[in-house]
C-alpha cells in the first residue's frame, strides 16, 4: 500500500536566542514510498505492544522487544511480562522467532526500551519492572551454546543489575557502550532525590560494577530522563529529561570531571514557546544535536510536538525549532516520544505516535519537514512510538504500539 506523502513549509522567525518555525500542510508530494506490514503481533509468546524500535545485525535480522505478553499467570498476570524477538527475512518475506520470554521474577518484566548489541556480540537492555527488588534490571541475552534443532530456541539470560532504589529506578532506556566496553542508561525515577539518575556499569572479575554518574534534583537541572545518553567524540554524554527545568524538560550535558562527572543545562523548554516532554534522546550530528517534543508550542495554540536543534555558539547553546507538528487537538496530536535516527543521506527520520489523523506517522527532515506515511490503524498499524533503523538496502523499519487484528501492534517496513 502507498502512504500520503505531504511536503510541510517553513518560514523561520527568530526570537533572541530561540528560532520559531511555522509551518503549513501543502498538497501531496508526487513522491511516494512503499509501506507494508511484515509483522503482526499476537499476544501470548507472540509478544505484544512493542513500546520500543528495533535493533539490525549484519545479516539484516532485526531484534526488538515486546512490553507485554510472553510469559502469563503468576507475576505477570493475563497480559504477560514481555518478550524479545528476532525476524529473520526469508525470501519474501520474514520468520518470527521468540528468543526470551521474561517471567516477572528476579529475570525482570516490562521491557520499555529496545535491545542493543555489545561488543561481545551479546544482546542487552533493560526492564522497568522485576529484578532482585522489583525495580528494574539490567540484562544479557545469549544464544544457546550449542546447535539447536527445535524451531524455538530460547536464549540465555544473565541479569547485570537490578535496581535498588537509591541508584535508580525503573529504567525505561536502552544502554549505550564507550569504546572501553563500559555501559551507561538511565532511570527515571530514584537516585538520592528519587528524581531519575544517569548509571554506569563496568566489568569487574566475572560480573559488573555498577555507580551513579548522576542523581537528577528535579529542579533547573532536570527530572525523570526516559530516554537515554548519547556519547561525543570528547567522552561527554548528552540526554534529555521528561521533566524538570521550568516543568516540561530539559536538554543536559555530562562532562567527566575529576573523578566524577558535571551536568550542566543546554536548555530549558519552555512549554508556551518551544514545546516539552521531550521523551526521545538526542542524536549527535556535525556537532549540532537534534531531538523531539511531545507536545508543541501552546503559546501560537500547536500541541503537535516539535523537531528542534541545540547549536553551540559563542554565547553558549542556542535551541531552534526546525518543525512544528501542527496538530490542534490537545488530547488527539501527540508528537514523537522516540529518537531520531540519521538516514544514509544524513536526512533526520523519526515518529509520531498520534499526529496525522489521531493515528501516528513517520516523518523525514533534511531542508524541509514531509511525512513518509501516515498510519491508517486496523492492519496497516497505528501510534508509534519506536524509533527508526535502516536495512543494508536503504528500507526503514519500526512498530506500532497498536494496530493489527487483536491492537497488539505490528512491525513495519517502507521501501523508498
Amino acid at each position: 500500500m502507498k502512504s500520503r506523502t505531504w511536503t510541510w513549509m517553513t518560514a523561520l522567525c527568530p526570537l533572541g536566542a530561540l528560532a520559531l518555525t511555522i509551518m503549513f500542510v501543502l498538497t501531496p508530494s508526487a513522491e511516494a514510498q512503499t509501506y507494508r506490514v511484515i509483522y503482526n503481533f499476537t499476544g501470548g509468546e507472540g509478544g505484544r505492544q512493542p513500546e520500543a524500535g528495533l535493533t539490525i545485525d549484519h545479516a539484516g535480522r532485526l531484534y526488538g522487544t515486546t512490553l507485554l505478553g510472553g510469559n502469563t499467570g503468576g507475576s505477570c498476570g493475563a497480559n504477560g511480562c514481555g518478550t524479545v524477538f528476532r525476524l529473520e527475512p526469508q525470501g519474501s518475506g520474514w520468520v518470527f522467532t521468540p528468543l526470551y520470554n521474561f517471567q516477572g521474577g528476579t529475570d525482570g518484566s516490562s521491557p520499555y526500551a529496545r535491545v542493543i548489541f555489545g561488543p561481545d556480540g551479546g544482546l542487552y537492555g533493560t526492564t522497568a519492572g522485576g529484578g532482585t527488588n522489583g525495580l528494574g534490571t539490567v540484562f544479557n541475552l545469549r544464544p544457546p551454546a550449542t546447535f539447536c534443532r527445535s524451531v524455538s530456541c530460547p536464549w540465555t539470560e544473565t541479569v547485570i543489575h537490578s535496581f535498588g532504589g537509591a541508584d535508580g529506578t525503573q529504567p525505561q532506556a536502552e544502554v549505550v557502550f564507550d569504546q572501553a566496553g563500559n555501559m551507561y542508561g538511565t532511570t527515571v525515577f530514584g537516585g538520592a532525590l528519587g528524581q531519575g539518575s544517569v548509571y554506569e556499569l563496568t566489568r569487574s572479575g566475572g560480573g559488573w560494577m555498577e555507580r551513579v554518574l548522576y542523581s537528577f534534583m528535579g529542579g533547573s537541572d532536570g527530572a525523570n530522563p526516559v530516554s537515554g545518553v548519547i556519547f561525543d567524540q570528547s567522552g561527554n554524554l548528552w540526554g534529555t529529561t521528561l521533566l524538570g527545568g521550568m516543568g516540561v524538560g530539559t536538554a543536559y550535558q555530562l562532562t567527566p570531571s575529576g573523578g566524577g562527572w558535571q551536568e550542566s543545562f543546554l536548555h530549558k523548554f519552555e512549554y508556551s514557546v518551544d514545546g516539552g516532554f521531550p521523551q526521545g534522546g538526542l542524536v549527535l550530528d556535525s556537532g549540532d544535536l537534534y531531538g523531539t517534543t511531545e507536545r508543541g508550542e501552546l503559546l501560537r495554540g500547536y500541541f503537535g510536538g516539535t523537531l528542534f536543534q541545540i547549536r553551540h555558539s559563542t554565547g553558549g547553546w542556542t535551541l531552534s525549532t526546525q518543525c512544528v507538528f501542527l496538530g490542534t487537538d490537545y488530547n488527539r496530536d501527540l508528537g514523537s516520544e522516540a529518537s531520531l535516527a540519521i538516514g544514509p543521506d544524513g536526512t533526520l527520520y523519526g515518529t509520531t505516535i498520534n499526529y496525522s489523523n489521531g493515528l501516528g506517522s513517520v516523518f523525514g527532515s533534511r531542508s524541509r519537514c514531509s511525512s513518509v506515511h501516515d498510519f491508517t490503524g486496523g492492519a496497516g498499524g497505528a501510534h508509534p512510538v519506536s524509533n527508526i533503523v535502516f536495512g543494508s538496502n536503504g528500507h526503514l523499519y519500526g512498530t506500532t504500539l497498536d494496530g493489527a487484528a487483536d491492537s497488539w501492534g505490528v512491525v513495519w517496513e517502507i521501501t523508498p
